[in-house]
Protein backbone atom coordinates (compact mmCIF):
# COMPACT_ATOMS: atom_id res chain seq x y z
CA UNK A 1 0.00 0.00 0.00
CA UNK A 2 1.28 3.56 -0.90
CA UNK A 3 2.22 5.30 2.13
CA UNK A 4 1.61 9.03 1.46
CA UNK A 5 -1.53 9.92 -0.96
CA UNK A 6 -2.97 13.02 -2.20
CA UNK A 7 -6.53 13.37 -3.20
CA UNK A 8 -7.84 12.14 -6.80
CA UNK A 9 -9.78 13.71 -8.75
CA UNK A 10 -8.60 13.65 -13.02
CA UNK A 11 -5.37 12.00 -12.53
CA UNK A 12 -3.30 10.63 -9.75
CA UNK A 13 -2.22 12.75 -7.28
CA UNK A 14 -3.71 16.39 -8.75
CA UNK A 15 -4.79 16.88 -5.04
CA UNK A 16 -8.71 17.56 -6.16
CA UNK A 17 -11.35 17.77 -4.09
CA UNK A 18 -15.02 19.04 -3.77
CA UNK A 19 -16.93 20.32 -1.29
CA UNK A 20 -19.90 22.17 0.27
CA UNK A 21 -21.08 24.69 2.59
CA UNK A 22 -23.83 27.42 3.57
CA UNK A 23 -22.46 30.62 4.43
CA UNK A 24 -25.33 33.80 5.71
CA UNK A 25 -24.88 35.73 3.13
CA UNK A 26 -27.72 36.74 0.27
CA UNK A 27 -26.82 35.05 -2.84
CA UNK A 28 -24.89 37.07 -5.70
CA UNK A 29 -21.53 37.59 -7.06
CA UNK A 30 -20.14 39.04 -3.32
CA UNK A 31 -21.29 35.56 -2.07
CA UNK A 32 -19.35 33.44 -4.52
CA UNK A 33 -16.34 35.61 -3.59
CA UNK A 34 -16.43 34.83 -0.20
CA UNK A 35 -17.14 31.16 -0.10
CA UNK A 36 -14.16 31.23 -2.76
CA UNK A 37 -12.12 33.35 -0.21
CA UNK A 38 -13.13 30.37 2.33
CA UNK A 39 -11.76 27.53 0.25
CA UNK A 40 -8.93 29.62 -0.39
CA UNK A 41 -7.70 29.64 3.71
CA UNK A 42 -8.92 26.17 4.11
CA UNK A 43 -5.97 25.58 1.55
CA UNK A 44 -8.06 24.93 -1.84
CA UNK A 45 -6.08 26.98 -4.50
CA UNK A 46 -7.39 27.32 -6.90
CA UNK A 47 -10.75 27.50 -5.76
CA UNK A 48 -13.76 27.45 -8.20
CA UNK A 49 -17.45 27.54 -6.76
CA UNK A 50 -19.39 25.61 -9.42
CA UNK A 51 -22.94 26.17 -7.60
CA UNK A 52 -24.64 28.56 -5.53
CA UNK A 53 -28.49 28.36 -4.54
CA UNK A 54 -30.05 30.61 -2.49
CA UNK A 55 -31.77 29.45 0.71
CA UNK A 56 -34.20 31.81 2.07
CA UNK A 57 -33.22 35.17 1.82
CA UNK A 58 -29.85 35.83 3.86
CA UNK A 59 -28.09 32.51 3.18
CA UNK A 60 -26.28 30.61 0.43
CA UNK A 61 -25.25 26.98 -0.46
CA UNK A 62 -22.16 26.29 -2.05
CA UNK A 63 -20.07 23.56 -3.99
CA UNK A 64 -16.49 24.71 -4.49
CA UNK A 65 -13.84 22.71 -6.30
CA UNK A 66 -10.16 22.75 -6.05
CA UNK A 67 -6.63 21.40 -5.68
CA UNK A 68 -5.29 20.92 -2.49
CA UNK A 69 -1.19 20.65 -1.53
CA UNK A 70 -2.01 18.42 1.74
CA UNK A 71 -0.16 15.22 1.73
CA UNK A 72 -1.85 12.01 4.09
CA UNK A 73 0.87 9.79 5.81
CA UNK A 74 -1.21 6.23 6.21
CA UNK A 75 1.74 5.72 9.17
CA UNK A 76 -0.05 8.67 11.21
CA UNK A 77 -3.63 7.13 10.78
CA UNK A 78 -5.27 6.69 13.56
CA UNK A 79 -8.47 4.61 13.48
CA UNK A 80 -10.43 1.23 15.59
CA UNK A 81 -9.83 -1.71 13.40
CA UNK A 82 -12.04 -4.44 14.18
CA UNK A 83 -9.72 -6.92 16.10
CA UNK A 84 -12.45 -9.97 16.22
CA UNK A 85 -14.18 -12.40 13.80
CA UNK A 86 -17.70 -11.86 12.10
CA UNK A 87 -19.55 -14.68 13.52
CA UNK A 88 -22.87 -16.43 11.60
CA UNK A 89 -26.00 -16.13 13.74
CA UNK A 90 -25.51 -19.82 14.39
CA UNK A 91 -21.84 -18.96 15.36
CA UNK A 92 -22.88 -16.46 17.82
CA UNK A 93 -25.82 -18.33 19.11
CA UNK A 94 -22.92 -21.67 19.54
CA UNK A 95 -20.88 -19.60 21.13
CA UNK A 96 -23.13 -17.64 23.61
CA UNK A 97 -24.37 -21.05 25.02
CA UNK A 98 -21.25 -22.66 25.86
CA UNK A 99 -19.62 -19.52 27.65
CA UNK A 100 -22.99 -18.44 29.22
CA UNK A 101 -25.50 -21.84 29.99
CA UNK A 102 -27.74 -19.07 29.55
CA UNK A 103 -29.00 -15.86 27.33
CA UNK A 104 -26.96 -12.87 26.96
CA UNK A 105 -28.71 -9.96 28.15
CA UNK A 106 -28.90 -6.64 25.91
CA UNK A 107 -30.68 -3.45 26.88
CA UNK A 108 -30.98 -1.03 24.53
CA UNK A 109 -32.20 2.52 24.36
CA UNK A 110 -31.83 5.95 22.98
CA UNK A 111 -31.31 8.43 26.17
CA UNK A 112 -31.95 11.75 26.74
CA UNK A 113 -34.10 14.17 24.62
CA UNK A 114 -33.13 11.87 21.46
CA UNK A 115 -35.97 10.59 20.03
CA UNK A 116 -34.75 9.00 16.68
CA UNK A 117 -35.35 5.23 17.15
CA UNK A 118 -34.21 4.54 13.68
CA UNK A 119 -30.65 3.55 14.84
CA UNK A 120 -31.41 1.63 17.83
CA UNK A 121 -33.90 -0.17 15.78
CA UNK A 122 -31.87 -1.58 13.14
CA UNK A 123 -29.71 -2.79 15.75
CA UNK A 124 -31.78 -4.65 17.98
CA UNK A 125 -35.59 -5.19 15.82
CA UNK A 126 -35.38 -8.61 14.29
CA UNK A 127 -36.00 -6.48 10.54
CA UNK A 128 -32.31 -5.31 10.86
CA UNK A 129 -30.17 -3.27 8.78
CA UNK A 130 -27.99 -3.99 5.76
CA UNK A 131 -29.68 -7.49 4.75
CA UNK A 132 -28.81 -8.53 8.38
CA UNK A 133 -31.16 -9.49 11.28
CA UNK A 134 -31.04 -7.40 13.86
CA UNK A 135 -30.19 -9.08 17.71
CA UNK A 136 -33.82 -10.15 18.38
CA UNK A 137 -32.83 -12.89 15.72
CA UNK A 138 -30.55 -14.43 17.53
CA UNK A 139 -31.78 -17.19 20.25
CA UNK A 140 -28.88 -17.25 23.01
CA UNK A 141 -30.29 -13.61 23.03
CA UNK A 142 -32.27 -11.57 25.07
CA UNK A 143 -33.25 -8.43 24.09
CA UNK A 144 -35.06 -5.30 25.46
CA UNK A 145 -35.24 -2.39 23.81
CA UNK A 146 -36.74 0.68 26.06
CA UNK A 147 -37.34 2.78 23.11
CA UNK A 148 -36.71 6.65 22.75
CA UNK A 149 -36.04 9.48 25.35
CA UNK A 150 -35.08 7.51 27.97
CA UNK A 151 -33.54 8.64 31.14
CA UNK A 152 -30.02 8.10 32.56
CA UNK A 153 -31.44 7.30 35.84
CA UNK A 154 -34.48 4.42 34.32
CA UNK A 155 -31.94 3.08 31.89
CA UNK A 156 -29.60 1.64 35.03
CA UNK A 157 -32.51 0.67 37.02
CA UNK A 158 -34.11 -1.41 34.22
CA UNK A 159 -30.75 -3.09 33.52
CA UNK A 160 -30.35 -3.68 36.75
CA UNK A 161 -33.38 -5.34 36.94
CA UNK A 162 -32.95 -6.84 33.83
CA UNK A 163 -29.72 -8.16 34.88
CA UNK A 164 -28.04 -6.89 31.59
CA UNK A 165 -24.85 -8.20 30.04
CA UNK A 166 -24.75 -5.57 27.71
CA UNK A 167 -26.27 -1.61 27.47
CA UNK A 168 -26.58 -0.17 23.89
CA UNK A 169 -27.15 3.10 23.70
CA UNK A 170 -27.51 5.18 20.68
CA UNK A 171 -27.50 8.87 20.14
CA UNK A 172 -28.22 10.83 16.75
CA UNK A 173 -29.22 14.20 18.24
CA UNK A 174 -25.78 16.01 18.08
CA UNK A 175 -26.51 19.50 18.82
CA UNK A 176 -24.22 21.50 21.23
CA UNK A 177 -22.68 17.74 22.02
CA UNK A 178 -25.69 16.88 23.07
CA UNK A 179 -24.97 13.14 22.27
CA UNK A 180 -21.61 13.45 24.07
CA UNK A 181 -22.57 14.94 27.17
CA UNK A 182 -25.32 12.18 27.30
CA UNK A 183 -23.27 9.43 26.65
CA UNK A 184 -20.61 10.50 29.59
CA UNK A 185 -23.86 10.74 31.90
CA UNK A 186 -24.31 7.47 31.66
CA UNK A 187 -21.03 5.92 32.40
CA UNK A 188 -20.72 8.12 35.05
CA UNK A 189 -23.84 6.93 36.39
CA UNK A 190 -23.11 3.25 35.87
CA UNK A 191 -19.89 3.18 37.09
CA UNK A 192 -21.65 5.01 41.02
CA UNK A 193 -24.24 2.60 40.59
CA UNK A 194 -22.72 -0.77 39.84
CA UNK A 195 -18.97 -0.23 39.50
CA UNK A 196 -16.72 -2.89 38.16
CA UNK A 197 -19.88 -5.30 38.26
CA UNK A 198 -21.53 -2.98 35.60
CA UNK A 199 -22.56 -4.52 32.12
CA UNK A 200 -20.65 -3.57 28.69
CA UNK A 201 -21.64 -0.09 28.02
CA UNK A 202 -21.69 0.31 23.86
CA UNK A 203 -22.44 3.84 22.45
CA UNK A 204 -23.28 3.83 18.88
CA UNK A 205 -24.25 6.90 16.34
CA UNK A 206 -23.71 8.87 13.04
CA UNK A 207 -21.24 11.11 14.70
CA UNK A 208 -19.40 8.89 17.29
CA UNK A 209 -15.91 8.52 16.65
CA UNK A 210 -14.99 5.29 17.65
CA UNK A 211 -11.71 6.34 18.92
CA UNK A 212 -13.59 8.23 21.64
CA UNK A 213 -14.26 5.18 23.63
CA UNK A 214 -11.87 5.52 26.51
CA UNK A 215 -13.20 9.20 26.91
CA UNK A 216 -16.67 9.00 27.21
CA UNK A 217 -16.50 5.71 29.41
CA UNK A 218 -17.71 2.87 27.43
CA UNK A 219 -16.11 -0.07 26.17
CA UNK A 220 -16.90 0.20 23.05
CA UNK A 221 -18.14 3.15 19.96
CA UNK A 222 -19.84 2.20 16.97
CA UNK A 223 -20.09 4.28 13.79
CA UNK A 224 -21.98 5.19 10.88
CA UNK A 225 -22.94 2.10 8.58
CA UNK A 226 -22.62 -0.33 11.75
CA UNK A 227 -24.59 -3.64 11.35
CA UNK A 228 -26.22 -6.04 13.85
CA UNK A 229 -23.66 -8.66 12.96
CA UNK A 230 -20.74 -6.23 13.76
CA UNK A 231 -22.32 -6.07 17.06
CA UNK A 232 -23.09 -9.27 17.73
CA UNK A 233 -19.70 -10.24 16.80
CA UNK A 234 -18.23 -7.47 19.28
CA UNK A 235 -20.65 -9.51 22.22
CA UNK A 236 -18.89 -12.61 21.70
CA UNK A 237 -15.67 -11.49 22.10
CA UNK A 238 -15.77 -9.28 24.91
CA UNK A 239 -17.66 -11.97 26.90
CA UNK A 240 -14.89 -14.53 26.13
CA UNK A 241 -12.50 -11.32 27.46
CA UNK A 242 -14.25 -11.25 30.73
CA UNK A 243 -14.38 -14.84 30.89
CA UNK A 244 -10.73 -15.41 30.18
CA UNK A 245 -9.19 -12.49 31.93
CA UNK A 246 -7.58 -13.38 34.96
CA UNK A 247 -8.74 -12.65 38.08
CA UNK A 248 -7.49 -9.28 40.11
CA UNK A 249 -5.75 -10.34 43.39
CA UNK A 250 -6.28 -8.14 46.02
CA UNK A 251 -3.29 -5.66 47.32
CA UNK A 252 -1.67 -7.39 50.32
CA UNK A 253 -2.06 -4.65 52.95
CA UNK A 254 0.85 -4.84 56.25
CA UNK A 255 -0.03 -2.18 58.47
CA UNK A 256 2.99 -0.60 60.49
CA UNK A 257 2.38 -2.21 63.58
CA UNK A 258 3.08 -5.92 61.71
CA UNK A 259 6.13 -4.02 60.37
CA UNK A 260 7.03 -3.11 63.86
CA UNK A 261 6.42 -6.46 65.48
CA UNK A 262 8.52 -8.61 62.72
Amino acid sequence: MTRHVRPYGDTTGDGMVQMSFTLPVPAGPKADGAARQLANRMGVDPAMVVHSKPIGDDFTFFVVYGSVQHIVDLDDVRVVEREYPLLSPAEVNTTLKKLLRRKLVVVGACIGSDAHTVGIDAILNIKGFAGEKGLEYYRELKVVNLGAQVSVPELVRRARAEKADAVLVSQVVTQRDAHLLNIREMAAAFREAMGERRPLLIAGGPRFDPLMAGELGVDRVFGRGTTPGEVAGYLVHAVQTRKTAPPVKAARVTSAKTKENT
